[in-house]
């Protein structure tokens, strides 16, 4: 037999093993990748992740609300709890809670509400803090940008700005579209933006600088709704004046502004008595001297408002630092009332007996340091309701007590508004109540 073309049953035998090691090492190989596979998640189920992940932080800031004892209690969501996957929220009593998505879906409160809060000055102070706050972080942490760009031909600022005429279009549907496309990519207009994540354009502004006449006007402006509520409208202006003012060096903002959105202008200091000089604004034409509006643009219905910018006034964070120095103005006066020192007393010792009741009871004025905070007994509220004998150990105490509860409880039974506790509810009439 030749060594080239015949085997022995050895080399047969280990032909045969070393099939089978291969044949093992591929069908382990298929599984680890298959599990690995499966481990491992899909591009698509990643990106669906994510998007949950950014839905549930642009929640931060948004206002919500409650009814409690028939009153409407505001409060702002401050963040996402990923623990519990859960919203935080603080409420104006300044109770915090936990609250799921779709709860917190439900209990959103309304544009209208919240600008009539606002106009009414009813909207509670620390929620607008908070605001501030949530809106300071998000600008710390690069998910929430305002940037100054123009028609300058770079492909990212070119997607930015076709995205901001995406938005007047859909926010400002009586202006035609191919005027606002002129206005946005027109050499001599600039924008600013606020930018989501550096690549969502939810709001921005339209301006065109006359730096020779000292002004700047505005074109076009607009702010997605949920992102209006957060205060990114009011942010957005800010940044326009503190650009304005130092970097394009002009001293007024003029703009022409729809009867529906007067308000929100007058809000942001623009009033329509024009300080600015009207031959440096509205020009004069040729050939007859004849006043005209060379420089701005007045629509009809369109009122002209103005806006003089101050020299040292920081736009750009005026809103938190307003609120800090209310707050710490708040604390000052309440020091200067105060008669305590931030002095720590002890706390009481019960002494409680096996049952958990106090051992003797503790009389209000021996609670250490409330004297010294100008506590009285003839204060409102104190042994309001006195029993004849002060002792608790007495036999006439205890029925004193007793008729006294008694009576309080008639008296509650007797109420007109009690009727919902004394009588059965019928599961026809109102079935919401009984689930």
């Amino acid at each position: 037999m030749n060594a080239g073309v015949g085997e022995t049953k050895k080399q047969k035998k280990g032909k045969g093993r070393q099939k089978a090691s291969n044949r093992t090492r591929s069908i382990y190989s298929c599984v680890v990748s298959s599990s690995a596979h499966e481990s491992s998640p899909s591009p698509d189920e990643v990106s669906i992740v994510e998007k949950v992940k950014r839905e549930n932080e642009d929640m931060a800031g948004r206002y919500v609300f409650k009814m409690f004892c028939g009153e409407r209690i505001i409060g702002l969501v401050t963040g996402y709890d990923n623990e519990t996957s859960k919203f935080k929220i603080v409420y104006e009593d300044c109770n915090n809670d936990l609250i799921d998505k779709e709860i917190l879906l439900r209990t959103l409160a309304p544009p209208t509400l919240i600008d009539w809060m606002f106009d009414s000055h009813r909207m509670p102070r620390l929620l607008c803090i908070l605001q501030q706050k949530v809106l300071d972080d998000e600008e710390q942490e690069g998910r929430l940008g305002f940037v100054f760009i123009e028609n300058d031909g770079v492909d990212e600022h070119m997607i930015w700005l076709i995205e901001l005429k995406n938005l007047f279009s859909r926010h400002l549907p009586h202006v035609p579209k191919e005027y606002i496309v002129r206005r946005v990519l027109d050499l001599n207009h600039k924008s600013v933006m606020v930018i989501r994540r550096n690549q969502d354009v939810v709001g921005g502004i339209i301006y065109r600088p006359f730096l020779s006449q000292g002004f700047v006007e505005i074109a076009f402006f607009a702010v997605m709704a949920n992102e209006l509520i957060k205060g990114c409208g009011t942010r957005l202006m800010n940044h326009l004046k503190q650009h304005a003012r130092d970097m394009e060096g002009v001293t007024h903002l003029l703009t022409c502004a729809d009867s529906n959105v007067v308000d929100y202008f007058l809000k942001q200091g623009f009033t329509k008595e024009i300080t600015l000089e009207k031959d440096r604004w509205q020009g004069y034409g040729e050939p007859f001297d004849l006043p005209c509006n060379r420089y701005i643009k007045v629509y009809d219905g369109g009122i002209l408002m103005g806006c003089e910018l101050h020299p040292k006034l920081p736009y750009s964070y005026t809103t938190t630092m307003t609120s800090h120095q209310r707050q710490h103005a708040i604390i000052e006066r309440i020091r200067e009332a105060s008669n305590s020192e931030n002095i720590v007393y002890p706390g009481i010792d019960f002494q409680k007996e096996e049952a958990g009741i106090p051992s003797c009871p503790i009389k209000v004025e021996d609670i250490p340091g409330l004297k010294e905070a100008g506590w009285t007994p003839d204060q409102y509220g104190h042994s309001r309701f006195k029993t004849e004998n002060d002792s608790a150990d007495t036999a006439s105490n205890q029925e004193s007590i007793t008729a006294f509860m008694r009576s309080l409880l008639k008296q509650i039974y007797d109420h007109p508004d009690a009727w919902p506790f004394k009588d059965r509810l019928i599961l026809i009439m109102r079935p919401a109540t009984m689930m």
